[in-house]
């Protein structure tokens, strides 16, 4: 997708300090972070959103490298969260299927 900022910013269009990276999936930290420790896993493949992935690889992809940056910032000790939103009512503002990785103070429940 041309004009889709999360995809431009996984082929390196737009510079950004991966936390993480591999074949599939890269890491950032959001732009906008909503608790100490706000980083945003996406796949390098245009998914406008969870509805559209059919493929199970890409949901075991994008939870283990979620999993692998939690260990790799030492969160697994004292907790994190996993979002996804998906849709305008869903909260979910870009286009492109990502995940949040929210640590790093007490996440209230319910959310939002």
């Amino acid at each position: 997708m041309t004009d889709c900022i999360f995809c431009k910013i996984a082929n390196g269009e737009i510079p950004s300090d991966f936390v993480y990276s591999d074949e599939n999936f890269v890491a950032f930290r959001d732009l906008n972070p909503q608790a100490p420790v706000h980083i945003l896993v996406i796949p390098k493949k245009h998914y406008a959103s969870s509805a559209a992935v059919d493929d199970p690889s890409v949901w075991s992809g994008l939870m283990s490298a979620a999993v692998k940056i939690a260990c790799e910032f030492g969160l697994e000790e004292r907790g994190y969260r996993m979002v996804i939103n998906t849709g305008e009512q869903g909260g979910q503002s870009v286009p492109h299927l990502h995940l949040h990785l929210l640590a790093g103070r007490n996440l209230g429940w319910p959310p939002g």
